[in-house]
């Protein structure tokens, strides 16, 4: 497996010319945090905490894994040294307000950072990812006990935090919830499993916060009947020092296809009588607060794509340069693979595919940051719509791509991308669990549809529409240059209009419609989304490559990308836009005891 080299130059580009940072700098929480050469400093140091100290630990942590022996978790050899490094460097802090202990950088530079972390070392990276879910939840939910008492020492990262939700009986149905939560005076006595927890239990960090969904005794049947805990591992002292242990231990770790070194927890609570939990706001309210820390967490598992992607890719073409194997077409002797054009198809695809997911990515951690902090309550909330919109795209698209470019990478290279020592196959394993992480990306494509489109009957899809449409005008060029681009991006707008309409009506007669239709058109959403944010890196590119003294061969592969986009990717649209509106009867036309 060839080293990890951190991004710096793309990342920087997706940040300052693609999205770009004027409406974020312009606002007080950040004027001095977007400045170019901070951001970019601060790239700059995480790239190399990401290459120099995660990206080592990521192909020996597969191998060895996280081991649950006697009732304690280890970690593979150098995690607890990394995590250590980890937390001394500041780095959980980046994205939290400063009077919480953060750094007070917006989510336009700490999602690429995250980024860093996971194309590095995913199975690292998802600890500090859940931590600061929990953080989120907390932080909006909470109550002004409970953020002093745990917020500090989980920005920091000396502590760390999980997301208890899904129990044996209920995989995605968290109405099946059976955890039981019994008020005792001034907290709760929690019973019950819970399953599939990442990081619930380990060796990096002196405490662990975990955020768990349970019933209490008199709850509604349902998902209102739901409230959210504070269950740490370590109950805190009156001085907020650690005491003694909480009623909860871990069970068993999953065998896993993937992240091998991440432990995956099977919890138990209450085996001696009851853990003690806090609640976080009122009772049965618990998951719609669940919800702050599960959607950042869509938004993370996206990226994890993202990440994947870009790791499969460097692999990928590091193989494809020095494997010499065939004859180049006109004759001559053996030729790299690079040299043969169904090679270089892949490779263009992996590339094209990784620019476009992180733009996305980068898309919604901007809106995020409008969404929070900017000064008009109608920007905000617009820019709240955005956020609600993007993120099953996010977490779908983008997961759904990550898998099938680690996939392209096997492929590239041939044989010996199947077998472990290459490296190339962890990529593939690893990111095939983004695609059931959080939701399936089938629950993310339903959500898109039945509660994102449908709750405002289209307004914050029409407006991202309308968006996207106004780039339309600065592709038009006299001499055609972005001629692919305007043509490609302009029908896929128009079949993502299209697909939009007719969901918005569908069920009337086909009550199946819109589930049937609901993979194909975040399919669809993420391609067009796609194809508009490389025609805006390609218009950004040609902006550069005019300036004196311009790395011309640099910005000519955006414009390159971007063209490929167009003319192998975004055709695709249509196909998607007529899958969507072909209903749902043949999706439905055999009955289930045939299949």
């Amino acid at each position: 497996m060839p080293p990890f080299e951190a991004p710096i130059r793309d990342i920087g580009f997706a940040i300052f010319d693609v999205i770009g940072t004027e409406r974020l700098a312009a606002l007080p929480a950040f004027q001095e945090m977007l400045a170019p050469d901070l951001g970019k400093a601060v790239l700059e140091e995480a790239g190399k905490f990401a290459a120099g100290v995660l990206a080592p630990l990521n192909r020996t942590g597969d191998r060895e894994g996280s081991v649950f022996e006697n009732g304690v978790v280890r970690t593979p050899k150098g995690f607890k040294k990394a995590y250590a490094a980890f937390v001394a460097g500041g780095w959980n802090a980046v994205p939290f307000e400063p009077a919480i202990g953060g750094q007070g950088f917006p989510w336009l530079l700490a999602t690429p950072i995250a980024e860093l972390w996971a194309s590095a070392n995913l199975a690292f990276s998802l600890c500090p990812m859940l931590t600061q879910g929990a953080i989120e939840a907390i932080g909006r939910h909470g109550s002004a006990e409970q953020k002093r008492a745990y917020l500090p020492k989980l920005v920091s990262g000396e502590w760390t935090g999980t997301m208890n939700l899904t129990e044996p009986q209920a995989g995605s149905d968290l109405a099946r919830t059976k955890a039981r939560a019994v008020r005792k005076g001034a907290h709760y006595r929690l019973t019950g499993q819970k399953i599939f927890i990442t990081y619930g239990e380990h060796d990096l960090a002196e405490n662990i916060v975990h955020m768990v969904l349970a019933r209490t005794p008199d709850a509604p049947e349902g998902t209102k009947g739901i409230s959210l805990f504070i269950v740490p591992k370590f109950l805190l002292k009156a001085d907020g020092s650690l005491g003694e242990r909480n009623d909860l231990r871990c069970v068993s770790l999953e065998h896993k296809l993937g992240i091998h070194a991440s432990p995956t927890a099977v919890l138990s609570y209450g085996d001696e009588g009851g853990a003690v939990g806090y609640l976080v706001g009122k009772e049965n309210e618990g998951l719609v607060y669940m919800f702050t820390m599960m959607n950042q967490a869509r938004l993370a598992v996206g990226l994890e794509g993202v990440a994947l992607a870009e790791r499969a890719t460097q692999q990928a073409i590091a193989y494809a340069k020095e494997r010499v194997q065939g004859r180049a077409a006109g004759g001559g002797g053996d030729v790299p693979i690079v040299r043969h054009a169904d090679v270089r198809r892949m490779l263009m695809t992996m590339k094209a595919y990784t620019e476009a997911t992180r733009y996305l990515a980068y898309l919604a951690a901007e809106a995020q940051d409008l969404a929070r902090h900017h000064v008009d309550a109608d920007v905000r909330k617009a820019s709240q719509a955005r956020v609600d919109l993007l993120t099953p795209v996010v977490k779908a698209w983008c997961s759904d791509v990550g898998f099938e470019v680690a996939s392209l990478g096997v492929q590239v290279h041939g044989g010996v991308g199947y077998i472990e020592e290459t490296g190339a196959a962890q990529h593939l394993r690893d990111a095939r669990i983004a695609m059931i992480y959080e939701g399936t990306n089938g629950i993310q494509a339903m959500d898109l549809v039945q509660r994102k489109l449908r709750h405002d009957r289209g307004k914050a899809a029409r407006a991202f529409l309308a968006d996207m449409a106004s780039l339309l005008p600065a592709l038009r060029r006299p001499d055609d240059a972005f001629g692919p681009l305007h043509r490609g991006l302009d029908a896929g707008l128009k079949a993502l209009g299209e697909a939009t309409d007719f969901l918005l009506e569908a069920g009337r007669d086909d009550p199946h419609a819109a589930d049937a239709g609901a993979a194909p058109y975040l399919r669809l959403f993420g391609t067009v989304a796609g194809g508009y944010l490389m025609a805006r890196a390609a218009l950004a590119a040609a902006r550069r490559q005019a300036e004196d003294g311009a790395d011309k061969v640099y910005f000519e592969t955006h414009l390159a990308l971007a063209r490929f986009y167009a003319e192998r990717i975004l055709p695709e649209a249509l196909a998607l836009a007529a899958a969507v509106r072909s209903g749902g009867a043949s999706v439905m036309a055999i009955p289930e005891d045939r299949l």
